[in-house]
């Protein structure tokens, strides 16, 4: 069975943030993702998973303007200076907290705009990123998310997702490959994982189409954890769903 963990920006809810190492540490699990941990000092969180004695498995760096929609700034021409320093306060956090993958997020292409101009600042700012991080031993993700969640984002499929990190020529420049995603915008799941998961460098999981828990839906779930297992995949595989009720309640489906 493949080594899961919990993302603690969308499970355990019913908790105050802080609360939530702990209540992941209970049920079991030895890792957790947060997503944005920005509003907390990266201190306190340290504390807080020391404690649980959990692993951080994943952050992302910051996305920009949360509030007026930004939803990345690597693939966004003219925000480069927006973006390192984006990097600069992802891979301090990193640091602090131990965290050894770090999502970049691509940020959103308008109607009509010019893909290969934003292909173009995608590719140099991931190299950028992928050379400071690599300072600190960690590796750099980009991730195919589909555009029924985030209409407008940039990076949408996997054969694209490989094609980038191949120009970008960076040996810690992986693909974070997101089954709840993939699923909704190509499928064969079976098919995709064995033909990228030498390039995948972070999974994560979620039922689809309702993004709950993975034991519902259009998805066989056992069946692909039993093929990641058996090629060989020893990474962690984050748990990015929105519970459909209490977190704990739903974790029949999980053997830890």
């Amino acid at each position: 069975m493949p080594r899961f963990a919990a993302n603690l920006t969308m499970m355990y809810g019913e908790h105050p943030f802080l609360e939530r190492f702990a209540a992941a540490a209970k049920d079991g699990f030895r890792a957790v993702e947060i997503l944005f941990p920005y509003e907390h000092r990266a201190a306190e969180l340290r504390a807080r998973l020391d404690a649980a004695g959990l692993e951080l498995a994943l952050v992302n760096s910051p996305p920009g303007d949360r509030a007026r929609g930004e939803r990345g700034l690597a693939a966004i021409p003219g925000r480069e200076d927006d973006f390192r320093a984006s990097i600069a306060t992802a891979l301090e956090y990193s640091r602090v907290l131990g965290n050894r993958r770090l999502h970049v997020m691509a940020g959103l292409v308008a109607p009509g705009g010019d893909r290969a101009r934003h292909r173009d600042a995608y590719v140099r700012n991931l190299a950028y990123a992928a050379k400071e991080a690599a300072t600190l031993g960690i590796t750099v993700l980009i991730e195919p998310i589909n555009t029924r969640d985030i209409p407008g984002y940039f990076l949408n499929r996997q054969d694209e997702a490989h094609a980038i990190c191949r120009e970008a020529e960076e040996a810690n420049l992986k693909v974070q490959m997101d089954l709840y995603h993939c699923q909704i915008v190509e499928g064969d799941l079976a098919a995709k994982i064995r033909q990228y998961i030498a390039g995948v460098g972070h999974m994560q999981v979620a039922g689809v189409p309702e993004r709950h828990e993975p034991d519902l839906g259009e998805v066989n779930y056992p069946y692909l954890f039993a093929l990641i297992d058996e090629l060989g995949y020893d990474g962690w595989i984050g748990c990015e769903y929105r519970p459909r009720r209490g977190t704990s309640e739903g974790l029949g489906w999980l053997q830890l």
